[in-house]
């Protein structure tokens, strides 16, 4: 039988973690973080890394485990993800997969789409065709080839237009064929998906509180300390939200106030991205931070 897991998903600032810790509580559970920030050590305050108090009261896996110049990948989570959830269910413990990096829940789920060598010699036509007719011939061609994959792209995105385009003279099969396939691969666990939402004005604000709680928790240091350590701001952990905007204010590129504008902004803008994307996946139960009830209720009959 497959493993039985719980997935706590939604945007950021939303009570994830608080959610996911009274569940851990109450059903013998322990944690698998899906947060492709979380994963890196010595960046805590900016990536929201559970504090002391919440550690005590739920036993966290995929926290502070990578370096902040490693790489880290949705293959090599979905290799930490399982060692932990066997390590749990092993235990007779409940995984609860909590995050919102939706791209490691999806890869944990249903596996990752197998990619394959590109043909370089049909790349190097197509870039050719692509000198010489330029951007709306290929665009065309994919639309006569493969309509539903152009209807997801810009005329203009050439390097997705010339992929779709290479898929389909180097195997004969298009490339939204391919992962209409995928989409029915045999999921790798048995889950219980709950989503959490709430009015937008409202998780924007928390977002705003949260920006300046961060602030007051000594965020700014928190970055220093990482430059000082001779990080570079270049890397892709520095360039994550909130690490890339506090660089930019000891760069002299923003001001203090224009700095916290922008790092507001975009987490809004972030969390309006984790919305769109889960709302996209299947099987998602939607309920309200405040609706724990209902969710035990679920995890309850999930579980017999």
């Amino acid at each position: 039988m497959k493993k039985k897991i719980i997935v706590i998903c939604g945007p950021t600032g939303i009570g994830k973690t608080d959610f996911a810790i009274k569940l851990a509580s109450k059903f013998h559970g322990e944690i698998v973080s899906a947060d492709s920030m979380q994963v890196y050590k010595k960046m805590d305050i900016g990536t929201a890394t559970p504090d002391a108090d919440e550690l005590k009261m739920a036993v966290h896996h995929l926290i502070n485990v990578i370096e902040p110049d490693e790489d880290f990948d949705a293959g090599k989570y979905i290799k930490f993800a399982d060692k932990a959830i066997s390590d749990i269910v092993s235990r007779n413990r409940l995984p609860i997969v909590a995050g919102g990096t939706g791209l490691y829940i999806r890869a944990l789920l249903y596996g990752l789409f197998k990619s394959r060598e590109s043909n370089p010699d049909i790349i190097f036509k197509l870039t050719k065709e692509l000198d010489e007719l330029g951007s709306d011939s290929l665009y065309e061609k994919l639309k006569q080839i493969d309509p539903a994959i152009a209807d997801k792209l810009h005329p203009n995105d050439s390097f997705r237009v010339i992929n779709a385009l290479e898929v389909y003279e180097s195997t004969g099969t298009i490339k939204s064929e391919q992962l209409k396939q995928h989409e029915f691969k045999e999921n790798r666990y048995s889950y219980l998906k709950i989503g959490l939402y709430m009015d937008r004005e409202k998780l924007y604000d928390r977002i705003n509180k949260r920006v300046d709680i961060m602030i007051d928790l000594g965020f700014l240091n928190e970055v220093k300390e990482l430059l000082n350590m001779g990080y570079s701001n270049k890397l892709k952990s520095m360039q994550s939200i909130g690490y890339k905007h506090i660089c930019d204010f000891f760069s002299d590129i923003t001001d203090y106030d224009e700095t916290l504008r922008l790092l507001k902004r975009d987490t809004r803008r972030f969390a309006k991205r984790q919305f769109t994307w889960f709302k996209k996946e299947k099987n998602i139960i939607w309920l309200t931070p405040d609706e724990f009830e209902k969710a035990s209720q679920l995890v309850l009959n999930f579980l017999k």
